[in-house]
């Protein structure tokens, strides 16, 4: 198995967009626990528009963030830092 990068797919797509900087949206469902919940706050600045909801049973929590990114390189950096949550799911 090579040591490529999981979202180079992503990268690409997201580099043949010509409209940079753009604002990009982020969907990660995660497991409903405070540590983790900061944890996933904490990849957003302060001027991401962030929403959490609930799943019906409670268990899970789905969080949207909508953040002005600069470069495609930025998502994917994003993304990566996300991947070491445990119990995120990127969507």
């Amino acid at each position: 198995m090579s040591n490529e990068n999981p979202f180079s797919g992503l990268l690409e797509k997201l580099k043949q967009q010509k409209n940079w900087p753009m604002v990009y949206l982020f969907k990660f469902i995660i497991p409903n626990d405070n540590q983790k919940l900061a944890q996933t706050q904490q990849l957003f600045g302060a001027e991401a528009q962030v929403t959490i909801n609930k799943s019906r049973t409670g268990k899970y929590l789905s969080i949207s963030a909508k953040e002005m990114m600069i470069t495609p390189e930025e998502v994917i950096d994003r993304y990566m830092r996300a991947t070491k949550i445990e119990g995120l799911i990127s969507l």
